[in-house]
């Protein structure tokens, strides 16, 4: 074996490596195992056992383009989870960088799976609002104030959900997916002025904030990054046959593949740190082993 060869090997090698251990695990579902924790498990345990079919839950796009590859994947699993069990769900967007596109995109991706509801009906997109904290007092008294069209510009009134959606008092949950400081919003103002039960999905970065929130039982639920995207994704999967079957779609971008790819990635990389550490210590006694 040439060790010198080994020390100077191409980093254009590690690369390629480190390629197929992204692409890879993104195309086809690796199915590693996926251990949830307290947190996730509330937050899914309040939508699937205390929550009917008919309920409403307020979903918030409190996010940009910049998290979305953290916070996507949570949004669409709490969608998911609502449109199966038969729950409505009112979208808005309280973000100004992107919220709103967001909200959107994730929204109509996730509605187009489940082709038997119906836009007004099962579900709405009430746009985006500035002023995110005066949005959510004036909230408690009435939507239609703050939210006067939606998003494709139908008078509130029109929207035949909408017609039984007063304020926070005609629904049941709120689940902010959220960057920055929005999140904490919900809970030290919404969850602690008007009782509004909330769950939260924020960046890992951000997660371990939240804790004190749900310690204190401001939140009913905590989807830290990815990785409790993740979960909530496993958890909907044995819950759901036709989500399982819908997440192991070729292709389609999930916190599962997310840190399947994290995981491999890792892997890769501490294989490369073993490899280095164990060519330099072989080849640095050598010379001992000549004398």
């Amino acid at each position: 074996m040439n060790l010198d060869r080994l020390m100077q090997i191409d980093r254009r090698i590690i690369y390629l490596f480190v390629a197929a251990g992204t692409i890879l695990p993104i195309i086809f579902l690796l199915g590693l195992p996926v251990s949830t924790t307290p947190p996730v498990r509330m937050a899914f345990e309040r939508i699937e056992n205390q929550l009917e079919k008919g309920d409403v839950v307020l979903v918030s796009f409190d996010y940009g383009p910049s998290s979305a590859p953290e916070n996507d994947p949570m949004a669409d699993a709490i969608l998911r989870h609502c449109f199966a069990k038969g729950i409505k769900v009112v979208v808005i967007a309280l973000y100004p960088l992107g919220g709103l596109s967001e909200a959107i995109e994730e929204l109509n991706k996730v509605a187009a799976e489940f082709p038997e509801l119906e836009y007004g009906v099962d579900y709405v997109n009430l746009g985006y609002k500035d002023g995110a904290q005066a949005a959510m007092r004036k909230m408690n008294e009435s939507f239609k104030e703050v939210f006067p069209l939606d998003v494709n510009g139908t008078p509130f009134d029109e929207i035949p959900m909408m017609r039984d959606i007063e304020n926070y008092g005609d629904v049941k949950l709120v689940a902010t997916l959220a960057t920055g400081i929005i999140g904490e919003w919900w809970a030290n103002l919404v969850n602690a002025q008007f009782g509004l039960p909330v769950i939260v999905g924020p960046t890992a970065v951000s997660a371990p904030k939240y804790y004190a929130y749900l310690e204190a039982r401001q939140m009913v639920g905590l989807l830290g990054g990815l990785k409790g995207a993740s979960e909530y994704e496993r958890l909907v999967m044995d819950k759901y046959p036709r989500l399982a079957e819908l997440y192991a779609t070729p292709g389609l971008y999930t916190a599962t593949k997310g840190m399947d790819v994290q995981s491999i990635v890792h892997l890769i990389m501490i294989a490369f740190i073993l490899f280095g550490n164990l060519v330099y210590f072989t080849q640095k006694r050598k010379p001992r082993a000549a004398k």
